[in-house]
């Protein structure tokens, strides 16, 4: 049975400032990373973007939107209205809008030059 004191999780919105980018890991690099002895990388810029090497592999970095924000959560204690008894609940510390995906890339390949968005592209005839 419910009762009508129970609130649900306490969620504030806390921004930290800080500037976040999720990096998706193709499977080759997360089991390289995971091995008992993983390698060093570097990251290192091209003419058109970022590339993170390790030994001979190599990864172009590329910036994905998304339609759908990614709201990071962390957890907090706040003291309640009613009490003075600290509660657990969490606070929405950023939102992700985009993702950063790395591309493998072969040796003495260029990556492609960025075309732009479409509109930009539009407006260029106007």
């Amino acid at each position: 049975m419910s009762s009508q004191n129970d609130t649900g999780i306490p969620l504030a919105h806390a921004p930290d400032g800080v500037g976040y980018r999720l990096l998706e890991l193709p499977p080759e690099l997360l089991a390289l990373l995971e091995s008992e002895d993983p390698p060093v990388l570097s990251l290192e810029s091209s003419t058109n973007s970022a590339v993170l090497k390790s030994g001979t592999q190599s990864w172009g970095l590329r910036q994905k939107n998304t339609s759908n924000a990614l709201i990071l959560l962390q957890p907090s204690e706040t003291t309640g209205l009613t009490s003075e008894m600290p509660e657990t609940g969490l606070k929405a510390i950023a939102t992700v809008h985009d993702t950063v995906e790395l591309v493998p890339e072969t040796t003495g390949k260029v990556a492609p030059v960025a075309r732009g968005k479409w509109h930009e592209k539009f407006a260029r005839g106007r």
